[in-house]
């Protein structure tokens, strides 16, 4: 995930709309597993506690009800993902 557009830190029980597909669901941050750079990928943090404006992280999100969802790898233009809330796109992401 990287946080595009959010006043304040996303933190663990962060609950926004996941917008995949033609799906839209409110899903939780359950957990931040690691803050990693952008430009390489490399881990700059284990499990921080939470996420600001242009920082990307590994987390895992647990969707309200279930969603089908395609991975990255499989197929690119169905792997992405955006977080809204408030009337605007807070995060994107890829599966």
């Amino acid at each position: 995930v990287i946080v595009m557009n959010h006043p304040t830190a996303i933190m663990v029980g962060y609950t926004p709309i996941l917008t995949c597909h033609t799906e839209h669901v409110s899903c939780c941050f359950a957990e931040i597993i690691s803050k990693v750079d952008r430009r390489s990928g490399q881990e700059v943090e284990k499990e921080p506690k939470s996420l600001k404006n242009g920082e990307a992280a590994f987390v895992r999100l647990v969707p309200s009800k279930p969603i089908c969802v395609e991975s990255f790898e499989e197929n690119p233009q169905l792997g992405r993902f955006l977080i809204r809330d408030m009337q605007r796109t807070v995060a994107v992401g890829i599966i």
